[in-house]
């Protein structure tokens, strides 16, 4: 078989190259008929000139819904996180029950308590992005940067059908800046800002710019950031001995986090038209990552392009209103070996380069959603949506016997089409009593084309024709249901309690994987452990059923004090889990099922699993004077998860964490000192052979000052340079032969050391 083109290559980038939707789909037609005709719903009667929408610039909350514990983070709280942060998910670090699984320096994932990645359901602009990869590297919050967030709300208990499906766990919508326009009778509106940072551990260097010119009805802003780590992080002491990273390659200290190293662009256009009763906005992305090393994965990106277009029409109406969205994703992703990983296998007479992996997605989605006032206080939402996606990832062969001569096809013609309908009613029963109700089907059809090993090797030809010969073609049809109601007796408290049932399928990773020799399974990781996963054909959707509720205790003016407490538990039903995997392949074989001390070789399968925990926030005013004001905040987040029927303990599932803070505040100075606690993680999964960390605590301060046009940020992290393993760190993967089995199992990734970080930023 010829040899794929791999990527990058710049004329290879752009919509012209890429492959065509699957024309035999009887979907495509339709649905993209279904979106333009939602969008051309919103030319209906007009509104008089004056009556204009008004546009929220530093809104903070972007969901239209009041139920729903939900944690709103607003423009002045994303920024303040800047000069410390070019990841968008860690600008979420402080919201009750969210912790960060780490990945690559821009692209950790959230976990909302205990359920990650697919599990939840993350939106960036209102599009339901895919991550494009074996590893997902590229997950969602990844493709916008930190500087062009908005606002940002985090739903981490009952979340409503309406703001999206095919999810188990939280619900994450991010939004970019808001579109600004000139006030009328001011003419026009020309504005800007550019900031830059450093920090100076891994000396990381950035920047950032945007641009907005607008007149009373059009409005165009772009936004371009870059950013790049020139060195690999340091922890705060030795956790390996010095050497070279691998044979081929550099001296790395015994403090050094080996693939640590990163470098992102990116490139947002936003053009907005107001038009009467209606908003139409178009934003336009492009990413490009030449690199991102993996301290907890195998392989390295070595390049990451996305291209996005998101069309959004918002129309206002007498009764109600609706909004109509048609957007495209295109990423283009490759690993391979990076700097600090060995890239030259075989022998002198046959060598065998690294290994090339190479994934494309095409994901095209459409969504129609009204918000219909059926009374003064009642609020009925009904919607649907659509989602087309594609999806290929194969290997060139790269040389020797093992890895050639043919092209490998881990997932051929991927899909994955969504298509869903909704119905929400939000009632005001009382002036203290709120309800909601919410029921959504989602229908989830998948297929996958046949596939083909490097060679005849490890049962590769054996394997691959039994996948090819078996019923690929998978139909799911999932709901989610959802009740909550909300009490507010008097102004000083609020109790909420509610019931959420919510079901996601499977992705094409965990159902088409397919090979179970080891080096491919060892390609195949979702969760940063370092072991070997394969899919599993006959999985189903996994369904959560949750009871949650939340405690609000605060003063009549909300400003003094305040208290939270949300304590939770959750079923899962066909948990999509891992067993040792069984097979011809010796690796799946008698040492693979008692192994406790190695990586070893899994298989994803459904089994039942719960969950419980608590969420805990507050704050109090300390003193306000002419001296300032000082403010106490505190976090504390408790989540246990383990397997119904196994009775093991669930993976990357976070102990026991909490922070403690002090802000104090006076003119344009804003200084903050916060202390960040985690307990040992001895609960671990042993079926994956997970690793237990320590307890610590963390120092970090940060300081703002505002003057005039310019703000200036300064701040230490990890200030006593404290040495630790975060719990969702994962295994120790940087440097090596990380291909083989030579890799040394039970080494955590070690947390960052000390960092100085400053920032500057001039509005124009």
């Amino acid at each position: 078989m010829n040899v794929k083109k791999t990527f990058f290559n710049e004329e290879d980038h752009l919509f012209a190259q890429n492959r065509k939707m699957d024309a035999a789909s009887p979907f495509k037609v339709s649905h993209l008929t279904f979106a333009l005709l939602a969008i051309g719903i919103g030319n209906g009667p007009a509104w008089a000139a004056e009556n204009l929408p008004t546009i929220e610039v530093n809104a903070a909350a972007i969901a239209d819904t009041q139920a729903g514990h939900q944690t709103a983070v607003g423009k002045n709280d994303l920024k303040s996180k800047l000069a410390a942060t070019s990841d968008t998910a860690s600008l979420l670090k402080d919201v009750p029950g969210l912790n960060l699984q780490s990945g690559g320096g821009v692209s950790s994932l959230p976990t909302v308590h205990g359920l990650a990645d697919d599990r939840l359901r993350i939106k960036v602009d209102g599009m339901d992005l895919v991550s494009a990869c074996a590893n997902h590297m590229n997950p969602p919050l990844s493709y916008i940067d930190p500087s062009n967030v908005g606002s940002a709300t985090v739903f981490s208990g009952i979340s409503p059908v309406s703001m999206g499906g095919d999810s188990i766990g939280g619900t994450i919508l991010v939004e970019s800046e808001s579109p600004e326009f000139a006030k009328p009778g001011e003419g026009s509106l020309y504005q800007g800002q550019i900031a830059t940072f450093y920090r100076s551990n891994g000396n990381v260097l950035g920047g950032n710019v945007s641009a907005t010119a607008a007149t009373e009805s059009a409005s165009v802003r772009y936004n371009g950031s870059t950013v790049k780590a020139n060195k690999n992080y340091k922890a705060s002491g030795d956790f390996k001995p010095a050497g070279l990273a691998a044979a081929d390659r550099g001296w790395l200290a015994a403090d050094e986090v080996g693939s640590s190293i990163y470098e992102a662009t990116n490139h947002a256009l936003a053009i907005d038209v107001l038009q009467n009763n209606h908003l139409i906005d178009l934003k336009l992305g492009l990413q490009d990552i030449p690199n991102q090393g993996w301290t907890n994965q195998r392989m390295d990106m070595t390049g990451n392009n996305n291209v996005q277009a998101n069309l959004n029409v918002t129309s206002d109406f007498d009764w109600g209103n609706l909004e109509s969205r048609i957007y495209f994703e295109n990423t283009k992703h490759s690993m391979q070996f990076g700097p600090d990983k060995l890239y030259q296998y075989g022998t002198a007479m046959m060598p065998v380069n690294g290994m090339p992996m190479d994934t494309e997605g095409n994901n095209l989605g459409a969504a129609l959603k009204a918000n219909i006032a059926i009374a003064a206080d009642d609020q009925l939402r009904v919607g649907a949506e659509y989602q087309q996606y594609r999806l290929d990832d194969w290997w060139n062969p790269s040389g020797g016997m093992m890895m050639a001569p043919n092209v490998f096809w881990n997932i051929n013609n991927g899909k994955r089409d969504r298509m869903a309908v909704y119905s929400e009613w939000e009632s005001h029963m009382t002036h203290s009593l709120l309800t909601q109700l919410g029921l959504r089907y989602e229908r989830v059809e998948m297929n996958t084309g046949t596939v083909q090993g490097y060679n005849m090797m490890a049962f590769q030809g054996a394997e691959s024709a039994a996948f090819n010969a078996a019923n690929r073609k998978k139909t799911d049809n999932n709901f989610d249901a959802t009740a909550l109601a909300r009490f507010t007796p008097d102004e000083t408290k609020t109790i909420e309690f509610g019931y959420a049932m919510k079901t996601r399928s499977p992705n094409l990773y965990e159902r088409y994987s397919w090979s179970t020799a080891g080096m491919m399974m060892r390609m195949v990781n979702l969760a940063g452990d370092g072991n070997g996963y394969v899919g599993n054909l006959n999985l189903k959707s996994e369904t959560s059923h949750t009871v949650s509720a939340t405690v609000d205790l605060h003063d009549a003016e909300a400003k003094h004090w305040g208290v939270k407490m949300s304590p939770y538990y959750t079923y899962i039903n066909d948990h999509v889990d891992a067993a040792r995997c069984s097979s011809s392949n010796a690796n799946c074989g008698a040492a693979n099922q008692t192994a406790t001390n190695a990586f070893v070789y899994l298989q994803f399968v459904n089994q039942s699993a719960n969950m419980y925990g608590v969420d805990v926030s507050g704050d109090v005013l300390v003193s306000e004077s002419g001296y300032g004001s000082v403010t106490a905040k505190g976090l504390m987040n408790y989540v246990r998860g383990k397997n119904k029927v196994t009775k093991d303990n669930l993976n990357n599932i976070m102990p026991l964490n909490g922070q403690l803070g002090l802000e104090h505040t006076l003119g344009g100075w804003t200084s903050n000192v916060d202390v960040e606690m985690v307990s040992p993680k001895k609960k671990v999964s042993s079926v994956r052979n997970e690793l237990a960390t320590g307890g610590y605590a963390l120092v970090n301060l940060h300081s703002t000052y505002q003057w005039n046009q310019a703000r200036f940020d300064v701040g230490i992290s990890n200030l006593l340079d404290h040495f630790y393993n975060h719990p969702l760190g994962g295994a120790y993967l940087g440097q090596g032969a990380t291909m083989g089995t030579a890799v040394p199992w039970g080494v955590a990734v070690p947390g960052m050391g000390r960092s100085l970080y400053t920032g500057v930023t001039i509005d124009l």
